[in-house]
C-alpha cells in the first residue's frame, strides 16, 4: 500500500498539496529512516512504501545514499531560506525578528519530526562532501540566529550567542519525543514560550 502524505514531510515538498513522485519517495524514506535508521532500510522498503517496485526507485535516485543526501540538503536549504525571509520580513525590530525565527523553527519542528530525527542521527552517514555541504548550510542558518541574538544581547560575544541558539534549537527540536503529548496549538504555544524565555534569558 502506498504511503499517504502526513504533516511530517512538509519540508520535502515544493508544492505541499501536490508532491511529485520524487518527493513522495523522499517522504517515505524520511519516515522509514526515522523509524529504523537509514542503514536498516533498503530500496525495496522505500519502494513498497510508495507502491512501486524497488528497481523503479532508481529512475529517481541513484542510490539510498542519494535519497538521504537530497533529503538533508533540501531541509537545510529550506531552513536557511525560510529563516532569512522571516528576519527580513520583521524589519529592524529585533524582538520581532526573534519572534519570527522562533515561530518559523517551531512550525518546522512540528511539521517535520521525522526529518529532525534523520538529520540528528544519519548526517554522519553521508559522504564527506555532501556532509560538508549540509553542515555549511546549517552553520549559515545558525548565523542568522546569532546575528539577531547579538543585537538582542549586545554584551554577549558570538560564541555565547551561538551557544544560546543551539540551546534553543535543542528545545524546539524535541518534537520527535514531545509533540504527541499535546495537541498542535498547545504544543506550538508551549514551545514558543519556552524558546522565547531561553533566547531572552
Amino acid at each position: 500500500m502506498a504511503m499517504t502524505r502526513t504533516a511530517q514531510d512538509a519540508a520535502l515538498h515544493a508544492e505541499a498539496g501536490r508532491p511529485s513522485r520524487r518527493e513522495q519517495i523522499l517522504q517515505a524514506a524520511a519516515q522509514l529512516f526515522a523509524e529504523r535508521g537509514s542503514r536498516a532500510v533498503g530500496v525495496d522498503d522505500v519502494g513498497a512504501a510508495v507502491g512501486v517496485t524497488g528497481p523503479a526507485i532508481y529512475r529517481h535516485f541513484a542510490s539510498k545514499d542519494a535519497m538521504l543526501a537530497e533529503m538533508l540538503l533540501r531541509i537545510s536549504e529550506r531552513l536557511l531560506a525560510g529563516g532569512s525571509e522571516r528576519v527580513a520580513g520583521a524589519g529592524d525590530d529585533v524582538p520581532a525578528q526573534l519572534r519570527a525565527l522562533i515561530a518559523f523553527q517551531v512550525e518546522f519542528a512540528l511539521d517535520n519530526p521525522a526529518l529532525i530525527t534523520v538529520q540528528d542521527r544519519d548526517l554522519a552517514s553521508l559522504a564527506d562532501a555532501e556532509a560538508a555541504q549540509v553542515r555549511r548550510l546549517q552553520r549559515r542558518y545558525v548565523e542568522v540566529w546569532v546575528a539577531v541574538l547579538a543585537r538582542l544581547h549586545p554584551g554577549d560575544d558570538a560564541v555565547t550567542c551561538r551557544a544560546r541558539a543551539h540551546a534553543v534549537f535543542g528545545l524546539i527540536n524535541s518534537t520527535p519525543h514531545s509533540a504527541g503529548r499535546l495537541g498542535r496549538p498547545a504544543m506550538a504555544g508551549l514551545l514558543t514560550r519556552m524558546a522565547w524565555n531561553a533566547a531572552t534569558a
